[in-house]
């Protein structure tokens, strides 16, 4: 009997702030010291290691210190590219360790009459082969998955295993319904397991002739969205998967981080002064030691702005009160004040959204793409593009250029496949 890891959505770099920082690494480092402890054959990462495709030195240095030890262990490690690790014009880091040897990078192949042909890369001690696509930036792999010659790989005798970094139509959760997703028939059948990356949710499915098709969700978190879930009782960690002949056992291994304490308040009804006491007198209620804290505030007030609640306040009195992180999500919060703001929502790309939908009719335009829902997609998708932030190190004119890039790449002006 052998046995397999499989991670994704590590997003080693995510955070600027020390504390999650140090969360995000403990829960990297728990991972890899368990597949030692656990004598795992490989190592299978469904993209997204890091948050960035140039991250932070630091981070890239606490990282390949962990997967030394595992590689001087004896376990392989394969990968994809994700979404944010992936570049098509420059040199990722993934690019770099697999040159170093660190891991193994499976996507190889190459466009022959119109057809994506991939080979296998095969690990030699179990003989399990392995392929894959990369995810790409806002969904871009989808029309490498529609040139796929999946007859080939299908006729491939053996174990094997399909890495991929996309969202699956049929499996996609609500939540995500703006998410670029492929639909399951663009996939190889017959795979013994379909490792994917990409998706923030746990998911295992079978579908037909699709056998074990699982998301391990993220180790930590690479989103406000990720903590809120994981308070809500979202389990973090990865998975061990035992095979001889086909696949015997799938194993979740939860790996705890911290603990969480979520509050929301409604402040319908209430002027800003109103909201300010209640809010404090709450916060003042909670035990928040040694926690990260999900502070909501929705509703529209009555009396006053937004502004005149003080939110850095009650920062300062859960710090004190022991928090170990306070995220404060307030884009619910409105005001009779400012009757210029017609939508309401959840995060701030839903609010775009739904201010894209309501503006996109008054727009005069020709061209089918930039109508309708394809136009608001595009322009969601071209904002994501240019709010990237600038990287440690990276030039003002080369942060410019690489979001030029990217915003060409969302216009499909340019074409790449690696």
């Amino acid at each position: 009997m052998y046995k397999f890891a499989h991670i994704a959505d590590c997003h080693l770099g995510a955070h600027r702030n020390p504390v999650l920082q140090k969360l995000e690494s403990n829960a990297f480092e728990k991972i890899m010291t368990k597949c030692v402890d656990e004598k795992v054959d490989f190592l299978v990462i469904s993209g997204d290691l890091f948050h960035s495709n140039i991250p932070d030195m630091g981070v890239v240095n606490k990282a390949v210190k962990k997967m030394k030890e595992i590689r001087d262990e004896g376990i392989p490690i394969y990968l994809v590219y994700g979404s944010h690790d992936y570049s098509p014009n420059e040199t990722s880091i993934i690019d770099i360790l697999d040159s170093a040897g660190l891991f193994t990078k499976i996507v190889k192949g190459k466009v022959e009459n119109g057809k994506l042909k991939l080979k296998f890369t095969v690990d030699p001690k179990t003989e399990v082969k392995l392929v894959g696509l990369s995810g790409r930036k806002i969904g871009m792999e989808e029309k490498y998955f529609e040139i796929l010659d999946r007859e080939s790989l299908e006729k491939e005798k053996g174990f094997k295993i399909f890495v991929f970094h996309s969202a699956i139509t049929e499996f996609k959760p609500d939540y995500l319904a703006r998410m670029t997703s492929i639909p399951i028939s663009y996939f190889p059948k017959g795979f013994d397991y379909y490792a994917g990356g990409h998706v923030h949710k746990r998911i295992e499915e079978e579908w037909q002739e699709y056998r074990k098709i699982v998301y391990p969700g993220p180790i930590f978190a690479g989103s406000p969205r990720d903590l809120e879930l994981s308070a809500k009782g979202e389990n973090r960690g990865f998975y061990i998967v035992s095979f001889k002949d086909g696949v015997k056992k799938i194993d979740f291994i939860e790996i705890p981080t911290c603990q969480y304490v979520v509050y929301e308040y409604d402040a319908s009804n209430k002027n800003s002064t109103q909201a300010q006491e209640e809010l404090i007198q709450g916060i003042q209620e909670l035990n928040v030691d040694n926690k990260i804290v999900l502070f909501k505030v929705t509703g529209k007030l009555s009396g006053g702005k937004t502004s005149d609640i003080n939110f850095q306040q009650m920062r300062r009195i859960l710090a004190e009160k022991g928090a170990l992180y306070v995220n404060v999500n307030r884009y619910g919060l409105t005001s009779k004040k400012y009757t210029s703001l017609k939508v309401m929502g959840q995060d701030v790309h839903e609010i775009e959204k739904k201010l894209l939908k309501e503006s996109i009719g008054s727009v005069k335009v020709k061209t089918t793409d930039l109508k309708g829902n394809k136009g608001i997609k595009l322009a969601s998708d071209l904002l994501s593009a240019l709010r990237q932030p600038q990287k440690p190190n990276e030039t003002k004119r080369d942060y410019i250029e690489r979001r030029v890039r990217h915003a060409f790449e969302v216009l499909k002006l340019t074409e790449v496949f690696e």
